[in-house]
């Protein structure tokens, strides 16, 4: 018996001093953690969705606190309120960051970009992205898979059964860029929202050539330059034989629009346009004597 409790008191000895020794050395080595940490981390939205480029809010908190400036740091969920709040709480000034919505730059639907053949496979667009260039003409557009809408932890994006094309709802979209990343075609792109929510951009990104392009898709840019050329504010590039509109520089003024031979400039929320009325003939006009 003696033996016994020699060796449990000896191991409780031990284990005492280990736990001693720990405790020392987490003491010297221990730090300190600002609490404003905590309350930056109180003020998010705790979505935890990637969005501001940080794995949660956690890191995106502690990444406020330690910066010497809010540039470069910004919360897509939480948007210009929540940065404000931030800003307050760490006694700076949060600079003014556009909203920005998510965007479909493909706009072929069934009707313009009929399907050549029947995928049979695994419903995800990336594995569907490496098999094969897609089921119809064009290798550049929209699968129709919805690895987007998978993606989306807010509900805000949908496949529209009869296009086949992702819409986004726009009261829904915090810009979190989650199903920029899911589009193995890179076909979604975050914009800037715009006054009333108005948006202009080329909606497709197939880099054919004009007369390849038009074949697999009656909505396809051609790269004719003909948007370009109008543009007073040059806010249009072409390169690759496609269309882009530059979020910066564009003013909203549509003179794009009509241009587009193919139609593949959308105008988002404008009013409709006013019809020009057609100039009368030479032979309706009155002849007054």
């Amino acid at each position: 018996m003696s033996v016994l409790l020699t060796a449990v008191a000896t191991l409780g000895a031990i284990g005492a001093g280990s736990a001693a020794i720990l405790y020392m050395v987490g003491q010297k080595f221990k730090v300190e953690e600002d609490p404003r940490i905590q309350e930056v981390q109180d003020s998010l939205p705790a979505a935890n969705c990637g969005g501001c480029g940080f794995p949660g809010c956690a890191s995106f908190a502690s990444a406020c606190v330690k910066a010497e400036s809010m540039e470069n740091l910004f919360c897509p969920v939480g948007g210009q309120d929540t940065m404000d709040k931030v800003a307050a709480i760490l006694g700076r000034k949060a600079p003014v960051v556009a909203k920005k919505i998510a965007v479909v730059r493909c706009n072929g639907t069934c009707d313009s970009r009929p399907r050549l053949n029947l995928y049979d496979g695994a419903s995800k667009c990336t594995i569907a992205s490496a098999l094969y260039g897609g089921d119809t003409g064009c290798s550049f557009g929209c699968l129709g898979l919805g690895d987007c809408v998978d993606s989306c932890t807010f509900d805000a994006i949908h496949i529209n059964p009869l296009t086949m094309l992702p819409e986004v709802v726009e009261d829904k979209c915090t810009a979190c860029g989650a199903c920029v990343k899911a589009c193995p075609k890179d076909i979604i792109e975050l914009r800037k929202q715009g006054p009333k929510s108005r948006r202009i951009y080329v909606s497709c990104v197939n880099k054919d050539k004009g007369g390849v392009a038009k074949k697999a898709c009656d909505v396809a840019c051609i790269g004719c330059s003909k948007c370009q050329q109008v543009c007073p504010f040059e806010a249009i590039t072409i390169e690759n034989n496609l269309a882009f509109i530059i979020d910066d520089k564009c003013r909203l003024c549509r003179k794009c629009v009509p241009v587009c031979p193919t139609k593949s400039i959308l105008e988002l929320n404008f009013p409709l346009r006013k019809e020009t009325p057609p100039a009368p003939k030479e032979e309706d006009a009155t002849v007054i004597a």
